[in-house]
Parts: C-alpha cells; structure tokens; sequence
C-alpha cells in the first residue's frame, strides 16, 4: 500500500542503500552515478516491484534536480581557471553538441534502414534520439580522478568542467526544438534560428541579470539566522530557472550564468553556502538517478540492446572524437594531439540524456518508448567503458598530475573577510633540532601555530609545551595584503 509512512520507509532504504553502494564504488573507481541508477533498477517494476512509471514526475524531478546541479556546478566555476580555456570549452559546449547529434543522428538514420534492426526511425527522429544524448556529464569523471588522487595538465580540468556545466543548455534547445519540428509537422528554418537565438540571448541576459541580483540581496539583506542565506539563494535559483522559462529562454543556462556571478564574487556566509548547496546538490543527484532507475524497464530496453550498443559504439569511437577534433582545430597546436584524445574519451553521458529522453515520451513523440530505451542503455554503456578507465587513459597519455593538496587535516576554515592562510605541517626531527618546544622554532615572522594534535588529542599551544615528533601543527599566517598593510602602518607610525 502506499502510504506516507511507507514512501518515508522505502525512500531512506533507497538512499541509504544508493550512499553506501557509492562509497563502495568510488573506492574502486567505478562511477557512482552508474551505482545509483542500479540500485533504482533493482528497486524497479523488474526488480523488488516498486512501480513507477509516470515520466511527467520523473521530468519534473530532473528539472528540479538540474536547476540545482547546474547552479551549484556555476558557483564552483571560477573565471580565473576557465578564462585561458574559454574558446575552446564554448566551441565544445555549443558547436560541439551540434556536431555530435548531426554525425549520431545520421548513424542512426543509416541503421534504420538496415533490414535486421529493430528501428525504423525517420531522420528528424533519428536527430532527436542523438540530440537527447548529446551532452556529456562530468561529475562522476572527477569523482574517480578525486578518488585516484589525479589532476590533468594543460588545463584539461577547467575545460571539461566548463564544457560539462555548459553544453546541457544546448542539447536541451536541440532536443526542444526538434520536438516541436515533429509534432507540428515541420518548422520553417527562419523559425528554428529564432527560436535558438531567443533561448540564448533571453537565457544569459537572465542569468546575468538575476546573478547580480542575487550577489546584491546576499549582502545587502540583513537577516538574523545566518541558516537561512543559502535558503535565499536556493529561492532564486528556482525563480531564474522558472521566469526565465516563462519569458522563452534557456533556463538550464540562466542558473549556470546565475550561479558562475554568485560564485566569482563575494558574499555573506560563502562557506556555510557552498557547504549548503554541496549537499542539496549530492541529495538530488541521487533522488534523480534513483527515479530514473526505478522508471525505466530492463527487459523492454534490452529489446533495443543490440541496436543501442551500435549506436553507443559509434558516439564513443566515431561522434564524439570527430566532433571534437573539428571544434578544436582553430587552436592549432595550443591544444595537444593526446589532450583532444582525452577530451573525445570524456564524453561520459549521464542522468542529463536520460532526462532529455523523458520530454519525446511527455509530449508523445512516435517512437519515444524507443528513444529512451536506448538512450538508458548507451548511458549505462557510457559509464561502463568511459567512466570506468577515465584515470588510465589520463596515465596511458602522460596526462595525469598528482592531486593538489587542499584544506588542512584539521577540518578548520576562515571566513573570506579573514585576509589569513591555514595550513598544518608535522613535527619531525628536523623540527626539533633546536629544542622541543615551540619558542625554540624558526616560524616565519606573522605565523602562529593555533592548535597541536597528539594522536586522538587536541592540545592548545603556549611557550612551554613540549613537542613530539609526528605531532601536527595547524599553523595561520598573514597573507601578502596583511603584510603590506602592516608594514605601511607601522612606517606611518614610526
């Protein structure tokens, strides 16, 4: 029966269950995304028996869930890392996508006219079903670098997150667009031009818009419960998504313009923000996987099993390189032959597709059953073959850096206002050479060393505290505009 009772019970095993598959998955490096669409499946009519079938709930669920995804990955976009990356990030999220759902689409043209398939899908629909799939998802590709302890060189990361947060728009005005061409029997080119042209220009002048109304209501609003600030900021991610959806443009890239000028400027409460939004943004995320999971049916989409490993096959070997090496020949040798390499093997595909191919079954598009068969099935793929040997292909092409160290192992965090700088270091003999207590130490002139830990023990620091070896010191230190400030003070006092 369905109670509250009983959707409370099944949701927190649905969670509980999702969060520890992943913990388990990231250690292997297997993409947690894929861990929670098989949990919803196992869940699902062909698993357990939870039945869910309405694809109007699973839409809005997405559209909820991305709204949030893409702001979050906007505030975690900085501009000083993807300004040397710009062009070629746009050039893959936009001309990129493009490219990708013309070659795809063609293919899967082709294959309908092959007598053995089992899909007969005219050109416009062939179109479509690439378009859903068009854009690429990246967060779980920086979940096994973070897990493998990798980084890239040549600024692949910023690039690949700039592309990942920005060609969702795109695939969704493909897939809008070709919608609306099928089910009113054609759209003149004129009208197509237009109808992009207006979801780009009203989508980021919205976003901008609204960005820096945000920014300018954060620090301006004096509000007593200091909890509530990220709550507003939730609010006007929904409002910017939703208006500027009513006003015809893009929202998906309203809130990721939106959340990139909350991001890059400064704000109230930024830390108890961003750790807000981190984790509305990871709760979501799985919710979405978990009802994609749970809404789609294995054995209906192994019908199309054959057929969709073709046509996944052709995206990862042929679609997404040729795309790619297209998009990126204005740069010349700016971008090296193992870099594009690398950026063709990351078109990982995600939850995004598949709810893209919800919108054909929403409006009832023929062969939309179809559509999202196949796309659940290239998706899972996807994740299998890419998401699964992203970190060797960084090894196999000399690409991979050690991961950068960030934050202290203290857990401790300053304010922005706070013009410091934490870090921890631990004693060793070398420490000690002139005495085992901190006056005897040779700290830079401006850092403190703020608390000790012994083991399992905190110990808060004077004079005459003996140091051990393999003790860890959390150390604060002025910063370089602390430091000038001082000086200039001390001089005008003197």
């Amino acid at each position: 029966m369905i109670t509250a009772g009983n959707i409370l019970l099944v949701g927190s095993v649905l969670l509980f269950v999702s969060i520890i598959a992943g913990k388990t998955g990231y250690r292997f490096g297997v993409p947690v995304l894929l861990l929670f669409l098989v949990v919803g499946m196992l869940f699902g009519s062909d698993g357990l028996g939870i039945q869910f079938h309405n694809a109007e709930e699973a839409q809005f669920i997405g559209m909820v869930a991305l709204s949030i995804i893409l702001f979050s990955g906007g505030m975690d976009t900085k501009f000083t890392d993807i300004k040397p990356v710009l062009a070629p990030g746009i050039m893959l999220s936009t001309v990129g996508v493009l490219l990708t759902t013309l070659f795809t689409g063609l293919f899967i043209w082709f294959l309908s006219d092959v007598s053995w398939t089992n899909i007969h899908l005219p050109l416009i629909t062939s179109l479509l079903l690439a378009a859903t799939m068009s854009s690429t998802d990246s967060a779980s590709v920086f979940a096994i670098l973070r897990s493998q302890k990798m980084n890239l060189k040549h600024n692949l990361r910023p690039m690949l997150e700039l592309e990942s947060g920005s060609n969702d728009p795109m695939a969704y005005m493909l897939t809008i667009v070709l919608i609306q061409f099928i089910m009113s029997s054609g759209m003149g080119t004129g009208n197509l031009l237009i109808s992009f042209a207006v979801q780009f220009i009203v989508g980021g002048t919205a976003g901008y818009l609204l960005g820096k109304l945000a920014i300018l209501m954060l620090n301006k609003l004096n509000i007593d419960n200091q909890s509530l600030y990220p709550i507003l900021l939730l609010s006007f991610a929904f409002f910017t998504f939703s208006i500027t959806d009513l006003l015809k443009g893009n929202g998906y890239l309203a809130v990721y313009i939106a959340g990139m000028m909350v991001g890059n400027h400064k704000i109230m409460y930024r830390k108890e923000i961003y750790t807000f939004m981190d984790g509305l943004s990871w709760l979501f995320q799985i919710i979405m996987f978990l009802c994609l999971g749970l809404l789609v049916n294995p054995h209906e989409m192994l019908i199309f099993a054959p057929v969709a490993l073709l046509i996944g096959a052709f995206m990862i070997l042929a679609g997404r390189p040729l795309s790619v090496f297209i998009c990126l020949l204005p740069f010349g040798r700016k971008i090296t032959l193992k870099s594009r390499l690398f950026i063709s093997w990351v078109g990982l595909r995600g939850a995004v597709p598949i709810i893209f191919a919800t919108y054909p079954v929403v409006e009832g598009v023929p062969g939309a059953s179809i559509i999202f068969n196949i796309v659940f099935f290239i998706t899972i793929l996807s994740l299998i073959i890419q998401g699964t040997t992203i970190s060797r292909a960084a090894r196999v092409l000399g690409l991979s850096l050690p991961m950068e160290k960030t934050g202290n192992d203290f857990g401790v965090e300053l304010p922005d206002e706070i013009d410091s700088n934490l870090r921890d270091m631990t004693v060793s003999e070398a420490t000690l050479q002139n005495g085992n207590t901190l006056k005897d130490m040779n700290l830079p002139q401006g850092t403190l060393v703020m608390i000790v830990k012994r083991g399992d023990e905190y110990l808060i620091p004077n004079g005459s505290l003996q140091l051990h070896i393999g003790d860890k010191l959390l150390l604060i230190s002025e910063n370089g505009k602390s430091k000038s400030r001082q000086d200039k003070n001390k001089q005008a006092l003197a």
